[in-house]
Formats: structure tokens, C-alpha cells, sequence
């Protein structure tokens, strides 16, 4: 039977995503069977968590998914000893809505699931204030359980004795303290870490963290703190339909930002899915019936998308008679220009009349609830599609059909539309899953 547990920590950016990585492969090395999961709309981190355990990773939602989705995604791990589901800002924090079964919040996942909680904390600038962030996490709601804390980024002996005296008086079980280890930092830009496929060094970084965690961390307590698990067979599947039998999917640094839980469930249904990278200069599959585009980085490759005439020309030729879909990154590609970071135009590929700019950067960031107004790939006018956006560039013109009304988690409208023209429609939010 496996154990589950949540990493999770009061705020971003205290070391989740490195202790979870460290604890996973650590566990591995010692013959543990480790399935990991990612609380959230985080597309990047699962690709971290295959490299540290072998096994696939995807997101679980609770704004976006329902009990039976949820159910089915974690219902994976089954055949593991430990899983372990990362979690994403701070334990409690989600939007002020409630979603499908709950706000997004990281304890909604640890409270439906029963897995206890392993917080990070990091008491940078802080002694015995550091035990009561973490009572006043552990007493906040009466459904999630708080099993311990690791402390990350100690300055000192003296440092780390205030705060393990803290808790301990607050009756709070410390796992380990981490001083700060600059060999174990993963690297950033500007829509999260650096993406793991693009680091060719990951597999050793994962293997020192790991190192470095069970030198500091007693990995079997935390183990051990874990709850005994049964899955429960979900009752139903995703609720997700191919947007076609035989997908032209583009692939490559600029187009990656795609749910996996999303490729199975096409899988699943009996769709074939091939890649084509348009920084290759490739076209999409000539005997695919879809292609999409998913999001990325374009605006950091933009000259070089720009030149890519095979790319370019065998898109708009599939285009004339076949759907073609794009996903932020993805949709601004299938507009008529991108301006970089330093001001520059670049062409694209005009399927859409969408202009966008990297130079006048504004952060959109949260869920979107879209109706559809317009019919996309695999979703017919009407239907409801829940999903994330999360990017920084600005729209300097919106010109086509609107794909959608789309509002946010507050039910506020927002002016990200998304775009019809012909065959051609595209979204800047990632789908996450339908309305049942």
C-alpha cells in the first residue's frame, strides 16, 4: 500500500521544488517505487519530477478538476511506495472563488486525499517567529495535518538551534535543516525554472540535492510520517476529448508548455499524436488531421521562428483545409507579429491578425473560465473549458473573430479572448480540463 504525502511550504520560492526532487530520488536510490504529482496549474515542474523518480508526473487541480478527475490522475500511483504531491505558492493560498472542488489551494488536495504535510521553511531574517508561521499554518484548517517541517537556508548553528526550539516548544516535529547550498539552486527566467528538458546537467543536479537532503534530513522519518493510502478506482476518466484522431503537436524550447495529463487523455481516447519542431524549420505531419501549437518561450527565439519559411509556408498550407489550434505561446505564433524584448518585429505567421509585444511586459497570471463562442479543436460552441494563463505579453491588437468569453477565477471579464479566423483559432490560457 503506497504513502502519500504533500511538500509544501508558507510562501514561493522557500525550496518546494528542490526538497521534493531530493526526497524522491534519494528514496529511489534506496529501492523505493516514487510517484509524483504537482498541485496546481504548474506545467513545469512534472518534467522535473520524472527526471528524480522515472516515472511520469502531472498536475492535479482543484479549481479546474473535479473529485473523479483528481481521483483517476493520482490513482496512478497505485503501484508506488511514496507519492508525493509538490505543492504550488504557499499551502493555503488559492483564489477567493471556489472552483470545481475547491480554490486551488494546495491543503484542498492534502485534505481530499488525507496525505499529511511536510512544510518548508525558510527562517531567512527570522528565529523563533519561523515556529509560529508553522503553528499558525498547522492550526489553520482542522482538515489538513501537519506532519513536520524542514528548515532551508540556515545561517548557522546558533540560527538553526533557536528555531528547532521554537517548534519543539510549539510541538512541531523538525525533519532537517538545510544550510544554504548554492550546487543544489535550479535556475529561473521569467515564467519559472529553466525547463528541465533544457538542462542538460539535471540528472546530476537531482542526484547532489539528493545527496545533500538525506545528509541533513532524516528521510525516513519523513517516510514514515506519511499516510498509508488506498486509492480508490475512479468511477470515470478525464473528461477530455482529442481535438482529432491524428495530432500534429510542435515540440521543441520555443512550444513545451503543454499538461500532460492532457497528452494521455488524447492518448487514451485513441488519438496518435506526432512532433514537429518549428525551430527545426519542420512543418506539421501532412496526413495529421490537427495541429497544435502549444505554449513556450517564442518570444525568446522569435528572429529565428521568423526565418523559418518551411515552417511558416507548411503551416499555412495545412491550415487551408485542416484546424489549427495554439496555446498562449503557441497562439502568438499563429499571429501576424511578435515584438521582442528589445523592441524588434518579427513576422509570424499570419494565420491570426493577433499582434503582440514582449516589449511592453505586463505579468497576466490566473484561472480562466472560457464559454466558448466559436467551435476550437475537440470543443463545440457552447462548451465550458477551464484553464490557466500566464504570461507577459502585452496585446497591441486582437483583430479576429472572438473565440470566447472568458473570465477569470472573481468572474470578472478579461480582454483575452482568444481568436477565430477560418480554420485557425488559438487561447491565451493552457486547457486544464472541460466542464462535465
Amino acid at each position: 500500500m503506497p504513502a502519500g504525502l504533500v511538500i509544501s511550504a508558507p510562501a514561493s520560492g522557500v525550496g518546494k521544488t528542490t526538497l521534493t526532487l531530493a526526497l524522491a530520488r534519494a528514496w529511489r536510490n534506496h529501492g523505493l517505487n516514487v510517484q509524483c504529482f504537482k498541485s496546481g496549474p504548474d506545467y513545469i515542474d512534472p518534467a522535473f519530477h520524472a527526471a528524480a523518480t522515472g516515472r511520469a508526473s502531472v498536475n492535479v487541480d482543484s479549481w479546474a478538476m473535479d473529485h473523479a478527475t483528481i481521483g483517476h490522475l493520482v490513482s496512478r500511483g497505485a503501484d508506488a511506495d511514496v507519492v508525493l504531491a509538490e505543492g504550488s505558492m504557499g499551502l493555503f493560498d488559492g483564489v477567493a472563488a471556489r472552483g470545481v472542488s475547491g480554490t486551488g489551494a494546495t491543503a484542498d488536495i492534502a485534505e481530499l486525499l488525507g496525505w499529511p504535510v511536510v512544510l518548508v521553511i525558510d527562517p531567512s531574517g527570522q528565529a523563533q517567529t519561523a515556529a509560529a508561521i508553522a503553528a499558525g499554518l498547522r492550526d489553520y484548517s482542522p482538515g489538513v495535518r501537519l506532519a513536520g517541517v524542514v528548515l532551508n537556508r540556515v545561517a548557522s548553528s546558533r540560527h538553526e538551534d533557536l528555531v528547532r526550539r521554537a517548534l519543539h516548544d510549539a510541538g512541531i516535529a523538525v525533519f532537517g535543516a538545510l544550510p544554504r547550498h548554492a550546487e543544489i539552486s535550479l535556475p529561473k527566467r521569467h515564467l519559472g525554472l529553466v525547463q528541465a528538458e533544457e538542462q542538460a546537467e539535471i540528472g546530476k543536479l537531482i542526484e547532489e540535492a539528493a545527496r545533500f537532503v538525506a545528509e541533513h534530513v532524516e528521510i525516513d522519518a519523513v517516510l514514515q510520517s506519511a499516510a498509508s493510502w488506498s486509492p480508490q478506482p475512479a468511477a470515470n476518466g478525464l473528461n477530455v476529448t482529442p481535438p482529432g484522431q491524428r495530432i500534429a503537436l510542435a515540440r521543441d524550447a520555443a512550444f513545451s508548455f503543454v499538461y500532460p495529463h492532457m497528452l494521455e487523455a488524447w492518448r487514451a481516447a485513441g488519438a496518435e499524436i506526432t512532433t514537429f519542431s518549428p525551430l527545426a524549420d519542420e512543418a506539421p505531419d501532412a496526413s495529421a488531421d490537427v495541429c497544435w501549437l502549444p505554449g513556450g518561450y517564442p518570444e525568446l527565439h522569435a528572429g529565428r521562428i521568423a526565418a523559418n519559411a518551411r515552417f511558416h509556408s507548411g503551416l499555412r498550407a495545412f491550415a487551408e483545409t485542416r484546424p489549427v489550434h495554439g496555446e498562449c505561446g503557441g497562439y502568438m505564433v499563429l499571429g501576424a507579429g511578435l515584438t521582442d524584448a528589445d523592441g524588434v518585429r518579427h513576422d509570424m505567421t499570419g494565420l491570426l491578425g493577433l499582434e503582440t509585444s514582449f516589449a511592453k511586459r505586463r505579468m497576466h497570471l490566473g484561472y480562466r473560465l472560457a464559454a466558448l463562442a466559436e467551435p476550437m479543436p475537440g470543443h463545440r460552441a457552447g462548451a465550458r473549458l477551464r484553464g490557466h494563463e500566464f504570461h507577459y505579453s502585452t496585446i497591441l491588437a486582437q483583430p479576429d473573430t472572438p473565440l470566447a468569453v472568458v473570465h477569470d477565477a472573481t468572474g470578472a471579464v478579461i480582454a483575452e479572448t482568444g481568436s477565430r479566423r477560418g480554420n485557425t483559432t488559438g487561447t491565451f490560457f493552457h486547457l486544464i480540463a472541460e466542464d462535465r
